[in-house]
């Protein structure tokens, strides 16, 4: 995978008006891996300071998706099929930062998973969720 491969998922989903609205950030890529942050928005919380479950899971989603899309050949692309969030910690502090990483690819399916974890204002992570999940690999028409 090229500069520019990783470079159009990149494009992909920040064209996506949910990732702009969430406000995702991709920080690291490499094929099989991919890191987002997000910051934690007022907008998004169920109390003071700590976002509720669906960013969480919608961060941890993308980075991971983003991930399995990594590996695949120039032109094909992915969505998710099936997902599993468990939530360990609350999402407080500044921001949240997923960890996608690709499990297992095939042909048709790639196994992905991400981390996330809440960061503070001094840049010290707790994870506070992990997801699994499956994406379709698409063929280009």
């Amino acid at each position: 995978m090229t500069t520019a491969q990783l470079h159009r998922i990149e494009t992909a989903v920040l064209a996506m008006p949910m990732a702009r609205t969430l406000g995702l950030r991709f920080t690291q890529m490499a094929p099989g891996r991919i890191e987002i942050e997000m910051p934690i928005a007022e907008a998004f919380t169920f109390r003071p300071g700590q976002l509720q479950a669906t960013p969480v899971f919608a961060v941890a989603d993308f980075a991971a998706v983003a991930a399995a899309g990594s590996v695949l050949p120039e032109g094909w692309s992915n969505a998710t099929i099936d997902t599993s969030l468990k939530l360990v910690a609350p999402a407080v502090g500044t921001a949240v930062r997923a960890r996608g990483r690709v499990v297992s690819a095939g042909k048709l399916l790639t196994v992905c998973a991400a981390d996330v974890f809440a960061v503070d204002s001094d840049g010290e992570e707790t994870l506070c969720a992990t997801l699994l999940g499956t994406a379709r690999n698409i063929k280009p028409a």
